[in-house]
Order: C-alpha cells, then sequence, then structure tokens
C-alpha cells in the first residue's frame, strides 16, 4: 500500500448496490390457475431536508476533479464513464452538510431518510441499483486515492452497471466531506412504449412455445386498474379483483417492461387462451422511491 503524505488522511464508508424491488401476482377467474403472491421489501421513505449551506461552502472545483478521476479510473477499467446528474448532486451536498454538521461520516444519520429515498426526493431519474461513498479528507486526488485502496470504495467507482453520479463535497477549514452517489439510470417509456414491450414479450413467449399469437385487445379500464396498484402501492387492489372476475389477471411492477416476469410464461402460453389486454401505470410509491411499472395482464 502507498504511504499517505503526512497531511492526507480519509475515513471511509462505502455502500454497496441497492436494487430496487420488483413483485408479481397471479390472479385467475374462477376457471384459471390458483392465486400466487410473492414477498417484496417494504421501505419507509421521509422527506429529505433542504440544506442551510453557505454558497462559499461548497466546493465545486473539488466536484468536478472526483468526476475527472472517476471516469480516468473507469476509462482504464474498462468501464463507461459516469453522467453527472445535478439531482444526484443535490442529494450528495445535503448529505455532504450533514456529515459536517455531524461533525462525522454516516451513511444515515437518525432521522435521514435512506439512500433511496434521498436520491428519489431530488432527481427524477429512474433508477434500478444505487450506491454511495463518503469520505473525509484534503483535496480531490488524495480523497481519490484513498477512496481506490479500499476495496468496497473502489468497487462503486468501477462498477461498471452504474452510469450517473452526483457529487458533493462541503469545505469546513482545510477538511472536505466528500460524498459520491451512484447509480443505474433506467430509459423512461411512455405508457403506450411499456404496453408495446409487454406485448412483444407475450408474442415472443408464445412463439417459443409454438402457441399462435393472441390478439391484443384494449380493454376498459386496463390503465385505471394498473394506476389503482400505483396508487395503493400493492397489487391486489379492487379495480384488478373486479377484472379477475371475468379474465386471468397477471398482475407485477417491473422496470424491464421488455422481460415478463418469473413464472409469467407458463400463463402467457395456455393452450385455450385467445386474446389479450395490456394496462400500465408508472408510479413513485414507498416501496419504489425512484419508480417502477405497474402492469395488468389480462388474458381470455
Amino acid at each position: 500500500m502507498d504511504r499517505p503524505s503526512r497531511r492526507s488522511w480519509a475515513l471511509l464508508l462505502g455502500l454497496g448496490a441497492i436494487t430496487a424491488p420488483s413483485t408479481m401476482r397471479l390472479m385467475a377467474s374462477p376457471q384459471g390457475p390458483p392465486a400466487q403472491d410473492s414477498q417484496r421489501a417494504t421501505l419507509k421513505p421521509a422527506a429529505a431536508k433542504a440544506p442551510n449551506i453557505p454558497f462559499e461552502a461548497y466546493d465545486f472545483q473539488t466536484e468536478e476533479q472526483l468526476l475527472a478521476l472517476a471516469n480516468q479510473a473507469r476509462r482504464q477499467a474498462g468501464a463507461p464513464p459516469l453522467k453527472i446528474d445535478e439531482g444526484l448532486s443535490q442529494a450528495a451536498r445535503i448529505h455532504a452538510q450533514a456529515m459536517r454538521e455531524a461533525r462525522r461520516l454516516s451513511h444515515q444519520f437518525d432521522g435521514e431518510p435512506a439512500l433511496p429515498q434521498r436520491l428519489a426526493a431530488t432527481t427524477q431519474l429512474q433508477l434500478e441499483q444505487e450506491g454511495e461513498n463518503v469520505a473525509l479528507d484534503y483535496d480531490a486526488q488524495h480523497g481519490h486515492e484513498h477512496l481506490m485502496l479500499s476495496p468496497p470504495h473502489r468497487a462503486n467507482l468501477l462498477n461498471p452497471s452504474y452510469n450517473v453520479v452526483g457529487l458533493g463535497v462541503v469545505r469546513t477549514g482545510d477538511r472536505l466531506y466528500i460524498v459520491q452517489e451512484f447509480g443505474l439510470a433506467l430509459p423512461k417509456y411512455s405508457l403506450a412504449e411499456v404496453k408495446a414491450h409487454v406485448a412483444a414479450a407475450v408474442n415472443q413467449a408464445r412463439r417459443q412455445n409454438r402457441r399462435p399469437q393472441l390478439q391484443r385487445r384494449d380493454w376498459l379500464g386496463a390503465d385505471d386498474a394498473a394506476c389503482s396498484m400505483a396508487q395503493a402501492d400493492r397489487l391486489g387492489t379492487a379495480p384488478v379483483l373486479k377484472l379477475a372476475e371475468s379474465f386471468n389477471v397477471l398482475t407485477y411492477t417491473s422496470l424491464h417492461p421488455e422481460t415478463l416476469p418469473g413464472g409469467a410464461a407458463r400463463v402467457v402460453t395456455g393452450r385455450n387462451l385467445r386474446s389479450y389486454s395490456v394496462g400500465a401505470c408508472y408510479g413513485r410509491t414507498e416501496t419504489y422511491p425512484t419508480g417502477t411499472y405497474w402492469v395488468v395482464l389480462s388474458l381470455e
């Protein structure tokens, strides 16, 4: 290990990837298969507090230097560059100020939201994974070097899945409180695109199982049923149960609408099916603070 210079030191804490949860539920009409449900993680959000930081306390130059150093290291490791996101940077600066006020490093202080909620409060990105590095150092170069010497921090910095980053640096005297917020940002689809992706996945599953293609219908109330789930932050809502009186209904959440959830292929490849409908809604909820697509797939 390289010996640090006389004035260089760091206290480091690294938080690895947090992956957004996904859920699926199957409900059937009396003639269909039995109902199944899956467990999902529950996250408790809280509002992020706006920082009261003197403008001169922000060290924007160090933030820029840290971004350049991170992307230089990623390029050498064969990882794609990180793009800066102002929303993530705002979250990073809020947390850097919290550490400055507490005079210690932490990923979450008492009364502070957890990382997914903190990021959701300041960015419109739809994130599948999040990660965070925090450090205390004297300048960008030594801060980056010390982070790279720590395996969990290095893993965040070089994670090829991450494509966006937010940086927050708050100065107090000759010390810098450094926060790096990493994320895997996904493309945002319109609801028409979501439903088209789901329809394509249904057709592909049927082709792979040598089943004839189903007729796609736009059934009244399908989108409303999907949005009822987003509003309730759960799958089994009254509008969905109403649909299940007449159809085999598959409900699930997804960040990748082009892929059917596990077990769904068996349902959509049934021999006696003739048609289907897709309802979709996008929503940010307590369980999905940075958003997910809520899908109702009705089959008959």
